[in-house]
């Protein structure tokens, strides 16, 4: 038995196609997919979006870690999201969005 609980980050398709980026502290995470299942709170983005179905997770050996990873996977496209259900790492750099517009490069 480990001291230190196994800390992970878990993308979940909904119902309605949508995904749902969370994370997850112990052994694994079906117990905590379980519980968005059982719809055991009503203001949760997946109670009205079950049943919802485990599409990808990963285990990071500290908390810290792993709920920096959640956030910044919540912040981004599908296309990022599906590569990364896909295991398609090396494809993530391509899909990344601007957000700010490019000036201008016209001479004038």
């Amino acid at each position: 038995m480990h001291d230190v609980q196994s800390a992970w980050v878990y993308i979940l398709r909904c119902a309605d196609d949508m995904y749902y980026v969370g994370s997850h502290r112990g052994p694994d995470p079906t117990a905590r997919v379980a519980e968005h299942n059982a719809g055991l709170d009503p203001m949760a983005f997946t109670y009205k979006r079950r049943p919802v179905k485990l599409v990808w997770a990963g285990e990071f050996q500290f908390i810290t870690d792993a709920i920096a990873f959640e956030r910044q996977l919540k912040g981004w496209s599908r296309a990022k999201k599906e590569a990364v259900i896909r295991g398609e790492w090396e494809a993530l750099p391509g899909l990344a969005r601007c957000r700010t517009p490019r000036p201008s490069t016209s001479s004038g």
